[in-house]
């Protein structure tokens, strides 16, 4: 990323508070930053960056505009989540603020720009850099920065309206209830904020969620980050469907940024939902789903096929047809039995039983490594957008009988809103302030 002075429209947004300044400078052990999250979304750095390069794919999306962007823009290949508490002690004022310092800086670096006009290598040669330098030279690789408002930030736990914004809070913006099977670690779920950084270079990714953490600096702590290589849904019809890594296309059926309507009414807040600032924002769910892979490994084919309820090699229902052909709940195999089973993945999942609901798809593999098992650790990140969070909570419970739950577990999770995209010269929340 390079240093360059700063636009007329560069000029017109706000700068880094002192105290965003401040974070940049002082901000090295505050930030923490569990980069050690996931060895394996390395995996093919060098060749997918050449790749992408090669193949002009270093592409450049808006910060500004209506909708944030990072929800239906095409799918990149890496992400990097993290999750964010206020500090103690911090004000509506600090709230305000670290939302303004971390626009600014979003609004820059999704350019290809650092996170300031002196940069890495162009302040005082006696004072920490304001970039942390690791992207210099590197272009956008189409990176999208998404930032989100968790429960807590509205009111805590205890009923604490710490600034001033309780009765803000969007009546959806509820903890995920418990469902059958979870084994959430706590610390790993939840927060204030969240941060969704995506990128086609997982450097471009872990950069842009380092600094913003800097920025941080003394208003929020990081609490909890997740690395993420290899894409599991697509968003635009010129993508194709990726695999998760049962090996299965996954998101065949995933809404996709040029259905409008869909997009409407099931993604997008309306402008006669509640709140009225929250119109053109949406719901982000997050789920960490490990899956036991080396048991999952030692299943047959057919009985994969079965459990799924599509064919393995071109991803069609296992009703016939090609991978987009609707799933024939109907169709029964040579024995008479349904083709699909009912309690397949893909016929419990399906809108048609569960009342036309539908979600986007953002989903990630990881690789954490292994476990002390000497188990790979490892599974999916999965995101979904939703206008509704009752549209996920219905879906989940829908999956109790599900016959994959033998072989995937739920160990983190949390939910946040997302706001509608910011203003030139603003940033992300503003409605909130009135």
């Amino acid at each position: 990323m390079s240093t360059e002075e700063s636009s007329p429209e560069e000029a017109a947004r706000p700068s880094l508070s002192r105290r965003g300044l401040f974070g940049l400078a002082a901000g090295v052990g505050a930030a923490g930053l569990a980069l050690g999250a996931g060895a394996g979304s390395a995996v093919g750095v060098a060749v997918g960056r050449e790749r992408a390069e090669q193949e002009g794919a270093a592409s450049v999306h808006p910060f500004f505009g209506t909708h944030q962007a990072g929800i239906t823009t095409p799918m990149q290949d890496h992400l990097h989540f993290a999750s964010f508490d206020m500090m103690e002690g911090t004000s509506r004022d600090d709230l305000r603020s670290l939302l303004t310092d971390w626009s600014y800086a979003a609004a820059r670096i999704t350019q290809g720009l650092q996170v300031s006009a002196t940069g890495a290598v162009g302040g005082s040669p006696e004072a920490p850099p304001d970039d942390t330098g690791e992207a210099l030279g590197l272009p956008a690789f189409g990176l999208t920065i998404t930032i989100g408002f968790g429960p807590t930030l509205f009111e805590t736990e205890d009923g604490k309206d710490r600034y001033g914004i309780a009765s803000q809070r969007p009546r959806g913006l509820a903890k995920l209830p418990a469902f059958l099977g979870d084994d959430l670690a706590p610390d790993a779920s939840n927060g204030d904020l969240c941060i969704q950084a995506c990128a086609d270079d997982p450097q471009v990714a872990v950069h842009a969620v380092r600094n913003l953490s800097r920025i941080a600096f003394g208003r929020a702590r990081l609490r909890w980050s997740q690395l993420g290589f290899g894409k599991t849904s697509k968003t635009t019809a010129a993508q194709t469907t990726p695999r998760n890594l049962f090996g299965f296309k996954d998101g065949t059926a995933n809404i996709l940024a040029d259905d409008t309507a869909a997009l409407a009414d099931h993604v997008w807040v309306g402008g006669t939902d509640d709140p009225a600032w929250l119109a053109g924002g949406s719901y982000l769910v997050a789920r960490k789903v490990a899956m036991l892979i080396e048991t999952w490994d030692r299943v047959r084919l057919s009985e994969q096929q079965r459990i799924i309820g599509r064919d393995k090699s071109e991803g069609a229902p296992l009703s016939g047809g090609k991978e987009t052909t609707a799933p024939d709940f109907r169709t029964k195999d040579a024995a008479g039995s349904p083709a699909i089973d009912h309690a397949s993945h893909v016929r419990l999942a399906h809108p048609d039983l569960n009342g036309g609901i539908r979600i986007l798809r953002r989903g990630y593999n990881y690789v954490d490594g292994n476990t002390g098992l000497g188990r790979l650790d490892a599974g999916l990140f999965f995101l979904s957008y939703q206008r509704s969070p009752d549209q996920f909570v219905t879906l989940q419970r829908a999956l109790s009988t599900d016959l994959m739950n033998e072989y995937v577990r739920h160990i983190a999770s949390g939910i946040w809103v997302i706001p509608p995209g910011a203003k030139s010269g603003s940033f992300v929340g503003a409605g909130l302030f009135g």
